[in-house]
């Protein structure tokens, strides 16, 4: 992967930039969101790894702001580990978040994870282009359409709703879903799918009250109901 870090402490950037250099990542390196910004307009990244105690702006407001006009992946790194702050994160649209300090190898396993575009689904090759509705969903170039009015996803926002949209009809637990989504069997933390199945709902105009497109099933996880299924 092409990833930019975005860290202010050389001592850590080193380390961080080192790391990814020597898992075969191409790295590069910016001290502040101002420049992080910058760069991602000019420049392709595959994922962002960054940090939230910035100088200025700190990563929440850098990360919403990337939301605006990419959908490149952002890993957010923080000593603030609290699950209040990991769902700040996610809300502001963070693909991932994790805690400093951190192991080494779950750092490289969670930008692993990251770097998968939706596996197969148990074993069986996926169609390219599902619809549902008025719902398009474009595996290929990772693209969603309600209507016709494109709804921009991030990387982990995309591959949870592929999955549901794979499986309509069904219900996928929460466990199971995340696995799924991303590539890996290991969880985040008990909230993340909830937060990011929030975000998608918002970007949708889905109620969570009288769900169009993804409907809660309290106790075991989340469905896209077909067309004729009562929400």
């Amino acid at each position: 992967m092409n990833i930019l870090i975005v860290e202010d402490d050389d001592r850590t950037a080193a380390l961080l930039m080192e790391l990814l250099a020597t898992s075969a990542h191409e790295v590069a390196w910016v001290p502040s969101g101002e420049k992080a910004l910058a760069r991602l307009k000019t420049d392709p990244f595959d994922l962002v790894v960054l940090d939230v105690m910035l100088p200025g702006r700190d990563g929440y407001s850098i990360c919403a702001e990337i939301r605006t006009f990419s959908a490149t992946r952002v890993l957010m790194l923080s000593a603030r580990g609290a699950p209040e702050d990991r769902v700040d994160g996610l809300r502001m649209g963070a693909d991932d978040y994790l805690g400093k300090p951190f192991h080494a190898q779950e750092l490289l396993a969670r930008i692993e994870a990251l770097s998968r575009r939706g596996p197969a689904v148990d074993g069986v090759s996926s169609p390219t282009v599902v619809r549902v509705r008025g719902l398009v969903l474009d595996s290929k170039g990772r693209t969603v359409q309600i209507d016709g009015r494109a709804v921009p996803l991030t990387g982990a926002e995309f591959d949870i709703l592929r999955t549901l949209v794979e499986r309509a009809g069904h219900v996928v637990s929460r466990e199971r879903l995340m696995a799924l989504a991303r590539g890996s069997e290991f969880s985040a933390f008990d909230r993340a799918i909830d937060v990011h199945i929030s975000n998608i709902r918002k970007k949708l105009g889905d109620s969570p009250r009288t769900p169009r497109w993804i409907r809660t099933v309290r106790g075991v996880g989340y469905q896209v109901p077909l067309p004729g299924e009562s929400s």
